[in-house]
């Protein structure tokens, strides 16, 4: 064979491998999922909707099974397979993860900061002032096991009361649209408002701040998404436009006019046609998440680690934070992922 032939068999052999690996890789790409089921909250939207209606999740699309009140509920549902992602407090995540379940947590959806917070609201004749007087109260809260409770109990201890005083602070789940009806009502004592419902409830007035997680921790990024482990395994692709649009989706609303983010909100809500009302996206101010694009710190976790286990809440082994978390599919933690 001449030079010149063997050349071109070379090329030919070389191309055609080209073409190949190309075509597996694309095929693999093709088989991953990219519908992801999850759960919503009603009247309001969350950011991977919002990231869906501004066409940041490209091919990956969401379809609702349905609205949950609580984050543990949430991710247990993602635990089980029952959708393929969840949303819940960063502590909440950390003890599912040291309980056995397989899922990680992929990018930053919620937290506090001076305009987006969890407050502690009593009524205005209310004798509460300080950590003592609700021993033998009650506080209502969306659910337990998550974010009220932990912070509560937090500022609990940090005013001088033993567990045993601790565990005679009643605490009462009940849906964040019955928390304030609940407290004008006198049923329970103090109710845990956050975002648009402490909003509209402070605007409606007779009601006090005791204290709120922003006073007492600071900002901070809060609860974070996740997924199953063997479902980043098998979707890696999915995973990573999913967690880079919800990071452009949190930038976009952190610098655009609040009107306009608003006014995009109420348009989501009319435009899925859930019988809804619109009324609470209109005091919408920030998601409250602390890093750029959603990205993840240690600490958002290992606060909450810490604090688990001196309470004797976890099952099993005392995790880190990188055995809840990966910032390994967030275009932002690498310095990229601009809208």
């Amino acid at each position: 064979m001449s030079l010149f032939r063997r050349a071109l068999a070379a090329a030919t052999a070389l191309l055609t491998l080209t073409a190949a690996t190309a075509c597996g890789a694309d095929a693999e790409a093709a088989g991953q999922v990219k519908e992801l089921r999850y759960q919503g909250s009603a009247g309001q939207v969350t950011l991977p909707e919002l990231a869906a209606d501004l066409g940041y999740l490209g091919d990956v699309e969401l379809d609702w099974i349905g609205n949950v009140t609580g984050g543990p509920a949430d991710i247990q549902a993602t635990a089980t397979g029952q959708s393929d992602f969840g949303g819940a407090f960063n502590g909440a995540i950390v003890k599912l993860v040291a309980a056995g379940a397989p899922i990680t947590a992929v990018v930053s959806y919620y937290g506090s900061d001076a305009q987006t917070f969890q407050g502690y609201y009593v009524l205005d004749d209310s004798p509460i002032r300080g950590p003592r007087d609700l021993i033998g109260k009650k506080v209502g809260m969306n659910t337990l096991g998550a974010h009220a409770e932990a912070v509560l109990k937090t500022w609990l201890a940090r005013g001088g009361l033993t567990p045993a005083e601790t565990a005679r602070v009643e605490l009462v789940a009940l849906p964040p649209v019955n928390l304030e009806q609940s407290l004008r009502a006198r049923q329970i004592d103090v109710a845990v408002l956050g975002g648009v419902i402490r909003d509209k409830a402070v605007a409606a007035g007779g009601i006090r701040t005791v204290f709120t997680d922003h006073e007492l921790l600071g900002a901070f990024s809060a609860g974070a998404y996740v997924f199953r482990d063997d479902f980043i395994r098998r979707n890696p692709d999915t995973v990573r436009t999913f967690v880079g649009g919800v990071g452009k989706a949190v930038e976009w609303a952190r610098t655009q006019p609040r009107e306009t983010v608003v006014a995009r909100l109420q348009q989501i809500i009319a435009k899925r046609g859930r019988n809804e009302d619109t009324s609470l996206v209109s005091y919408w101010k920030s998601s409250g998440v602390a890093g750029r694009g959603g990205v993840i710190t240690d600490q958002e976790f290992a606060t909450w680690i810490d604090w688990l286990d001196a309470a004797g809440e976890l099952k099993g082994g005392k995790p880190t934070p990188g055995d809840v978390y990966t910032n390994a599919y967030n275009p932002f933690a690498t310095g990229g992922g601009a809208a």
